[in-house]
Parts: C-alpha cells; structure tokens; sequence
C-alpha cells in the first residue's frame, strides 16, 4: 500500500508540474531515485506518464482557451500566452520538443491545443521531451552522467 501512495503522489506531483500550475516534479523524482526503495524505471514511467497527462491537460484548455483567455482568472496571462503563440507559430510542432523546459514548457502546450495540433502528433513530441528528461534526470542521479 505504501508504494501505491509513494506512485500515486509521484504521478500527481508530475501531472500538477505539467500543468500551468507551478510546481516542481524533479526533485521528487531524484528524491525517489535516491531512497533506492523502488525501481527506477518505473519512477520514471510514472512520473513520465503523470508528465504527459499534464500536458495533455493543458492542449484540451488550449482548445477551449478562446472563451476564457480574457477573464480575470484565467492562469496564463495574455503576453505569456501570446509569446508561446508566436514561438509555436515560427518553430511548429518541434517547439513541442521544448515542452520539458521550465517557463516555455507548459504554456507551448497549451498554444499547442490553441493552434489545434493534432493529438497524435502532441502526445509523440511531449512524450518524447518528458521521457528523455527524466531518464536524463535519473542517469544524473545515479551518476551516470
């Protein structure tokens, strides 16, 4: 049960980073790694997946963002949003490969939705981007790299 609570927070932790909503997954990540206490793969698995899902959180408000973007408490400001509009506008879906980095990450997808990427495409380029920076999170770590 305590490894359930252990993947479970994990999860929740990398899907609320994800999102535009601030928080931090790699220190939980590289915490996890460091208590030795579960395999590190699936850490990585299930703060990847908790990632991704985030960030597909943010593409369907991306969707839906033209009803709400002007309201008092939408969470992305306009120049924000319009600043990873227009980067999505030059660098097209490979921005997407940047969707791990922190302060671009998160609003590129949602531009991304707003821009109406198509799913596939999104959940490949994030998938992508997510799981190579928490393998290279975890090889850091370990001291592999």
């Amino acid at each position: 049960m305590a490894d359930l609570a252990v993947y479970a927070g994990l999860f929740l932790t990398a899907f609320i980073a994800a999102t535009i909503l601030p928080m931090q997954s790699e220190a939980a990540l590289a915490g996890l790694i460091l208590l030795k206490s579960q395999p590190v793969w699936l850490l990585v698995v299930v703060a990847s997946v908790g990632n991704v899902a985030g960030s597909f959180a943010n593409w369907l408000l991306g969707r839906g963002i033209e009803r709400f973007r002007h309201e008092r408490w939408f969470p992305v400001g306009e120049a924000a949003l319009q600043r990873a509009q227009n980067w999505y506008r030059r660098y097209g879906k490979w921005s997407l490969l940047l969707s791990w980095a922190p302060l671009i990450g998160d609003p590129l997808t949602v531009a991304a939705g707003v821009m109406k990427e198509p799913l596939p495409v999104f959940l490949l380029l994030v998938t992508i981007a997510k799981v190579g920076r928490y393998v290279v999170l975890a090889l850091v770590t370990l001291n592999f790299l």
